[in-house]
């Protein structure tokens, strides 16, 4: 099997393809919308259409994804190079307008997903096929590897009053889909009225590889992303966003690692965590106590004690779990040093961060009452989506 080729790549080989796009050309990307050459999506694009290229529209963190965390928005500008409007749509609105979508044939879509419910780029993708029902606009996905594989389905199913900026639809946690079969499951089961939709689909991807098997480069897609190793943890720590624990950001590592100023790492894994760890049988990862210190966000310029997540073994490792686990051991130890963040978080004024990131109160629950890792199996209800998933598949 040879390397990847994802649908920016096939697209830019194929002329007979090109050619079926005649007309006025926009582009939604970010960072990593790249080709295996490393050339971003944009700059091929006007090599390809030219003056028909007329304009970009870029997810959260922005086009050239600079802007950290949620709820900070970025402005819609004239690119110095390209010469056309770059549309934020994580700014005064989530959803394109009338205005920003006129004049437009072709939509593409060339974002890099990390396969987690609680990324936002699918949902800027859903909502902007609704806002596009009974236009004359196609949609084309241009589809890439989902990094942390499309056969692996963990957590549980949103609950429809959790729904959120980071959770619109009844998704898992980690949802197995390329972002090409994300937008194909917002048509068959999501919406009632259909987009003109077409999904450009990758060549040698296999739903097992993970991202380093693709022979692809990566580049951020998120400025915490950094690392693609970060996209298997982040099902983990992504929970502790709905704390007050810092997730690692403005460190080197950030969502491999949590902590906080007043936990003691090495004695807290000695005489308790790692027992929790072994009773719990959870596999494929090894705990590691260290210190950092935060340069912004929580516990700024503070010495934090914590956690790298080290995974061992990809396939075993299993995120969501070892989230929810390290979450409880932690709010116990810490007890009045452990707080619930409170809202608002991705534009929800009302419910607690943490609900919103899981998508339920129940895990919240879970916590709170020290019950035992047996019992996350039944928050897990997968066999209808599994069958939706069936119907979906492109790979």
């Amino acid at each position: 099997m040879g390397k990847v080729k994802t649908g920016l790549d096939l697209l830019t080989k194929d002329f007979k393809l090109q050619n079926k796009f005649k007309g006025n050309v926009a582009l939604l990307c970010h960072n990593a919308s790249i080709d295996s050459t490393y050339t971003h999506s944009a700059a091929k694009f006007k090599q390809l259409f030219g003056a028909r290229f007329i304009k970009i529209f870029g997810p959260q963190h922005g086009f050239s994804t600079s802007s950290q965390d949620n709820m900070i928005e970025t402005n819609h500008f004239i690119h110095p190079y390209f010469k056309i409007p770059v549309y934020s749509l994580y700014s005064e609105t989530r959803i394109p307008t009338n205005e920003m979508l006129e004049n437009i044939d072709h939509l593409f879509v060339d974002l890099q997903d990390i396969g987690s419910r609680m990324y936002t780029y699918i949902y800027t993708l859903t909502l902007l096929l609704e806002k596009c029902i009974n236009k004359d606009i196609e949609v084309i996905v241009l589809d890439r590897p989902n990094p942390i594989n499309g056969v692996a389905i963990e957590g549980n199913i949103l609950e429809p009053e959790f729904k959120s900026f980071i959770g619109r639809h009844p998704l898992p946690v980690r949802h197995g889909m390329t972002i090409g079969e994300v937008a194909l499951m917002h048509q068959k089961f999501w919406t009632k009225e259909k987009t003109n939709l077409k999904v450009i689909k990758m060549a040698n991807w296999e739903r097992t590889m993970f991202f380093e098997d693709t022979k692809l480069p990566w580049v951020a897609p998120s400025p915490n992303i950094a690392r693609v190793e970060s996209t298997n943890t982040f099902p983990t720590t992504v929970l502790f966003e709905g704390t007050n624990l810092s997730e690692g950001r403005g460190t080197t590592q950030p969502l491999e690692i949590v902590g906080a100023p007043e936990i003691e790492p090495h004695s807290f894994y000695e005489n308790y965590l790692s027992k929790k760890i072994e009773k719990s049988k959870l596999k494929g990862f090894i705990i590691r106590p260290i210190t950092f210190i935060p340069t912004f966000d929580k516990s700024i310029n503070k010495v934090c004690g914590g956690f790298q997540i080290h995974i061992t073994n990809k396939v075993l490792f299993k995120p969501w779990r070892v989230g929810q686990l390290l979450l409880r051991e932690l709010y116990h130890h810490l007890e009045n040093s452990f707080k619930w963040k409170m809202p608002p978080f991705e534009y929800n004024y009302t419910q607690l961060p943490i609900d919103i990131i899981n998508g339920s109160k129940k895990l919240r629950h879970w916590v709170e009452k020290n019950e035992s890792i047996e019992i996350l199996d039944s928050f897990e209800n997968l066999t209808n989506y599994k069958l939706q998933l069936n119907e979906i598949k492109i790979y």
